[in-house]
């Protein structure tokens, strides 16, 4: 996704910016929050700095933090990173069709501009991809609004965070306001009962697990949501299949 001047002077581009405007105070309460964990974690600034320019993984820097300052084996670390980031891996797909005729190095980076509600926004607003040439460049300048806004308040919020952590006594609570923060973007991601399910097991598995050693209870999480969401879409998926088949046979 690089920004031309037909992507910043396009109408979408500012729907993308408006769209993530209405979510960036939520985002950026989760970066200060990120800042500062990482540099009260025992990371220099510039280690912040670049963790959080390079990375870019809000949920990945806050489960490899307390690894990192628990003293994890590097092992433990990538795979919670993998795992809290396995779910880009479905977005990725799904972008695919979008994306493909556009130069890899262009797919790479918007890949790696591309945050959650960036993702939940730009499907919300392009239900289906298209080959109008129109509607790509539509596509790319609601991309370049959405994605350029969201990497600022991102990276600007945390190095607020980093720079202001020595000053903010940890009495402040900021833990506990980025958790909120998560949580509030979280339930708002919550829109069918399938999400409901998964983070309701993702939760109960956390807290059952609390007490494995390196903050392994995190990927327990992640294994029991995961299995149980595969577990029920089966049905899901393989009732469409039953009914087509029914109906071919009374139509024959």
């Amino acid at each position: 996704m690089f920004l031309r001047p037909s992507h910043y002077r396009h109408p979408e581009f500012h729907q993308g910016a408006r769209d993530m405007l209405a979510v960036a105070p939520g985002i950026a309460a989760w970066g200060l929050m990120t800042g500062v964990a990482m540099v009260k974690s025992g990371m220099s600034g510039l280690e912040a700095t670049l963790m959080t320019v390079l990375v870019y993984a809000g949920s990945a820097q806050l489960a490899a933090i307390p690894l990192l300052v628990a003293g994890a084996p590097m092992w433990v670390i990538l795979a919670a990173g993998f795992c809290v980031n396995l779910r880009f891996v479905v977005f990725s797909a799904h972008l695919r069709a979008y994306m493909m005729h556009l130069p890899r190095w262009e797919r790479m980076l918007t890949g790696f501009l591309t945050a959650d509600l960036t993702y939940v926004l730009f499907t919300r607003r392009f239900p289906a991809p298209s080959d109008d040439p129109a509607q790509r460049l539509a596509q790319q300048a609601y991309l370049a609004g959405n994605c350029g806004l969201g990497w600022v308040n991102w990276v600007a919020s945390s190095m607020v965070g980093v720079a202001l952590a020595n000053f903010i006594p940890t009495t402040w609570g900021l833990g506990f306001a980025g958790i909120m923060a998560l949580l509030g973007i979280s339930c708002s991601l919550t829109t069918t009962r399938l999400r409901a399910v998964s983070a309701a097991v993702a939760g109960a598995a956390a807290v059952a697990a609390f007490a494995l050693p390196l903050k392994l209870n995190i990927l327990v999480a992640i294994a029991a949501a995961v299995a149980v969401c595969l577990l029920l879409e089966k049905p899901a998926l393989s009732q469409p299949a039953q009914t087509q088949t029914t109906g071919s046979g009374d139509s024959a």
